[in-house]
């Protein structure tokens, strides 16, 4: 009886671990801990952060709401303001090899260069292990943490949920006003929004 309790226990343990990491962050908690590789070979953790902004940034460059805020440079140039501030700024691609969007490390950095993107890295998530440990089901799905290393946003990139770059000029970035709030001494008036894009890519 005893060892039934026993592993009943530590299976109802199990289970309540995994719900919580399928559940991913919540706003006002400590953000997931993560290392993981850029396409340079350098190995990145959160921990080396400390005491920054971090924003992390899911990517998938053949989704159409991907290439919406790439195309006219509109993502750029919010990752380039950002790290003007001092922002780290991570995108994060968790595309399964055979599946939509993925890239060897090669690959990455020839996207980068074609497209100038102003992030600071991008990591390499092929397991999909730290996109299932944020729970990210969108591309773009965007995470703000704080220097503190909690998460103060996260959701989607602006309040317009179409793929027209057109739709991008007058929509909300949800992103670059959680920062600039935060950097101000304010409470971020819009701490989470739905995620718009298509699926993460995830291994079978």
């Amino acid at each position: 009886m005893i060892k039934r309790t026993l592993l009943v226990g530590g299976i109802a343990i199990a289970a309540l671990a995994f719900a919580q990491q399928a559940a991913g962050p919540r706003i006002g908690a400590v953000a997931p801990a993560f290392t993981l590789p850029d396409s340079n070979g350098k190995s990145h953790n959160l921990k080396d952060f400390s005491g920054k902004y971090v924003v992390l940034e899911w990517t998938n460059h053949q989704c159409p709401f991907v290439v919406k805020h790439y195309k006219n440079g509109d993502m750029q140039a919010t990752q380039k303001w950002a790290a003007d501030k001092g922002v780290v700024w991570l995108t994060i691609l968790s595309s399964a090899p055979g599946k939509q969007g993925f890239l060897d490390a090669a690959g990455v950095n020839s996207l980068r260069k074609e497209q100038g993107f102003q992030s600071a890295a991008t990591l390499l998530d092929p397991q999909g292990t730290v996109g299932r440990a944020y729970a990210a089901r969108t591309t773009p799905h965007m995470f703000v943490i704080d220097p503190k290393g909690t998460v103060i946003y996260m959701g989607a990139i602006d309040s317009n949920s179409s793929a027209n770059p057109a739709d991008i000029k007058g929509a909300r970035n949800h992103v670059r006003a959680a920062l600039e709030e935060a950097m101000a001494g304010k409470a971020v008036s819009i701490p989470s929004s739905q995620p718009y894009g298509c699926s993460v890519k995830y291994p079978d």
